[in-house]
C-alpha cells in the first residue's frame, strides 16, 4: 500500500476535520486551578477538552484512556514497540484586542481562527485525522500507534509527569506543536523569580510614590498590558503630559486616569511567545522605563528600575553575564512574563529563560544569584527543564525527513528552537510541525489561526508519518 494518495484520503475528510477542529476550539481549555476538582484537577474547560478527544477517539474506534483526567491517549495496533505522537489541548488566556470571538472557531479567507488553532489544537486534530486515515484504511502496522493527549502544557506539564508515571514511554515519538520540517534540539528552559522584599520607612520623594504595578500572566508570554497606580501630590498635569510625550515617542499606547485620588497609568504593548521576546513589545518593560525616569519613593524606585536596568532591550542575559550561544541551538534568551509590585507586599519579577544545549545552567544560576545578591535581591521559585537533542542520523528522524520531502517536495531541514515541546519528555523524540515555512507564527498571539491549506497538509503529512513509522 505504499501507493497510497495521502492528500486525496485527506480532502475526503475536509468536513469532518473541520467540524471537529471547531468543537475542540470552541472549549475554553485555559488553565483554571482555582475551580478546579478532583475530577478536573486543571479546571473544567480543560477537563471538557481533553474528554472531547477521547469521545471522538471513542466514535472512531480507538482504545480510549483517561489517565487522572490530566492527560489521556488513543491507541490503535499492535506490536511490542510503540509509536506516540503528543499533542495537547490547553490553551494560553486569550489576552486583549481580538477581532473575532477567538473560541468560535470562524473559517474566513482560508483561515480558521481560535486560541489553540495553531497551538496546538489545530495540529493536535490534524494528528488525529492522520491516525485516523491509517486506522480507516485497514493498512497492517507492525507496531501500537498512541495519540497522547497533554492538558497542561503551557504551565508546568503535570500532564506528562503524571502520564509517565503511569503509562509506558514511547519506543519513537513526534510532536505536532512547534515547525515544520523538523526541530531536533530545543533549548533548556528555566523559570525563576527575583523577589524583593517590602521595605520600611519609604518616604515619597517629590511626593510621588508608586503604589502597584501589574504586567503579565504567564512567564511564557511577552506581556502586552501594564497598568501601574501611583499616588501624586498636587497637580499631575506635568506628569500626564510627560507620558504622553513618552508613549508618542516610543509609538506604544496607552491610557491615564484619576481612580480614587489615585493616577492609573496603562499602556498596550504586543504579545509574543517568550521564546524570543523580540517578537512582541513588552507593554511592562516600556511602563517601567517611563516610571524609571521619574521621582518616586525608594522602593518604588528600586522595582523599576531592576525591570529596565536588567531587562529593557536586554533579553539576551546582558544584566548577568550569561551571554551565550552555540552552534545547535543559538542564544540564550530571557523574557519578563511577569512583574508584580505592590507596596506593602514588595515586588516579584517572572523570568522565563531559554538556555543552548551547552549552556552549564547551574553554573549561569550561580551567577544571577550572586548578581542579585549586590543588588539586594533574591531569587526564588526556581524550575528547569534540561534542553533535548537526538542525533541528526536517527532513523526516526530519517523516516520523517522522507515523508516531509515527498508530500512537500522540499528539503527537510533540521532546526533548533527555544520553545519547549513535548518531545523533552520523551527519550526519543522530535517536534514535527504544524508551522511550515514562511508563515508568520502566531502562537500566543491575539486573532491566532491556521490556514485551512496547511491543516490539511500536515493531517496528510501525519498520516504518511504514522504509516511508515508503524509499517517499518
Amino acid at each position: 500500500m505504499s501507493n497510497i494518495q495521502w492528500m486525496d484520503e485527506v480532502l475526503k475528510r475536509k468536513e469532518d476535520l473541520i467540524k471537529d477542529l471547531q468543537g475542540l476550539l470552541q472549549i475554553k481549555s485555559v488553565l483554571d486551578e482555582e475551580h478546579a476538582t478532583d475530577n478536573a484537577p486543571l479546571g473544567k474547560g480543560v477537563k471538557d477538552a481533553l474528554q472531547y478527544v477521547l469521545n471522538l477517539g471513542k466514535r472512531d474506534g480507538f482504545k480510549d484512556k483517561n489517565v487522572g483526567n490530566l492527560a489521556g491517549h488513543l491507541e490503535m495496533g499492535t506490536g511490542s514497540e510503540l509509536v506516540g505522537v503528543l499533542g495537547h489541548v490547553d490553551v494560553v488566556p486569550e489576552g486583549d484586542g481580538w477581532s473575532v470571538d477567538p473560541y468560535k472557531g470562524i473559517v474566513k479567507d482560508g483561515r480558521i481562527y481560535a486560541r489553540g488553532s495553531s497551538d496546538d489544537k489545530g495540529p493536535t486534530m490534524a494528528a488525529y485525522y492522520g491516525m485516523k486515515i491509517v486506522k480507516e484504511l485497514g493498512v497492517p502496522l507492525e507496531k501500537r500507534v498512541r495519540l497522547i493527549i497533554g492538558t497542561d502544557e503551557e504551565s508546568d506539564w503535570r500532564c506528562v509527569d503524571h502520564y509517565f508515571e503511569h503509562e509506558e514511554m514511547p519506543t519513537m515519538a513526534f510532536v505536532p506543536d512547534a515547525d515544520f520540517p523538523i526541530i531536533y534540539a530545543e533549548k533548556g528552559i528555566a523559570d525563576f523569580d527575583l523577589i524583593q522584599k517590602p521595605q520600611q520607612g519609604n518616604n515619597a520623594e517629590a511626593g510621588n510614590e508608586l503604589l502597584s504595578f501589574q504586567s503579565g500572566r504567564r512567564y511564557n508570554m511577552v506581556p502586552d498590558f501594564a497598568k501601574a497606580a501611583l499616588s501624586i501630590e498636587g497637580d499631575p498635569t506635568i506628569l500626564v503630559q510627560q507620558y504622553h510625550d513618552f508613549l508618542n515617542e516610543h509609538h506604544v499606547k496607552g491610557e491615564e486616569y484619576i481612580d480614587n485620588g489615585k493616577l492609573i497609568l496603562t499602556l498596550e504593548g504586543k504579545s509574543a511567545h517568550g521564546a524570543e521576546p523580540r517578537n512582541g513589545t513588552s507593554a511592562g518593560l516600556y511602563l517601567a522605563k517611563f516610571l524609571n525616569s521619574l521621582s518616586l519613593d525608594l522602593a518604588g524606585h528600586k522595582f523599576v528600575s531592576t525591570i529596565f536596568e536588567y531587562f529593557f532591550d536586554r533579553s539576551r542575559g546582558e544584566a548577568f553575564g550569561i551571554q551565550y550561544h552555540d552552534e545547535i541551538t543559538g542564544d540564550l534568551t530571557i523574557n519578563v512574563g511577569i512583574m508584580e509590585y505592590d507596596k506593602v507586599d514588595g515586588g516579584r519579577i517572572g523570568l522565563n529563560m531559554r538556555y543552548p544545549v551547552t549552556f552549564e545552567i547551574f553554573e549561569g544560576k550561580n551567577q544571577i544569584e550572586s548578581k542579585l545578591k549586590e543588588d539586594g535581591l533574591i531569587l526564588q521559585n526556581f524550575s528547569n527543564s534540561k534542553p533535548h537533542h537526538v542525533d541528526k542520523n536517527d532513523p526516526l528522524i530519517k523516516t520523517l525527513q522522507k515523508v516531509y520531502e515527498e508530500q512537500t517536495g522540499e528539503k527537510a531541514e533540521l532546526l533548533s528552537t527555544g520553545g519547549g515541546t513535548y518531545a523533552r519528555s520523551l527519550k526519543r523524540g522530535v517536534a514535527f510541525g504544524a508551522l511550515f515555512p514562511g508563515r508568520e507564527d502566531v502562537m500566543h498571539q491575539k486573532d491566532e489561526y491556521m490556514y485551512v491549506e496547511d491543516l490539511l497538509k500536515a493531517t496528510a503529512i501525519y498520516a504518511q508519518a504514522i504509516y511508515e513509522l508503524a509499517t517499518k
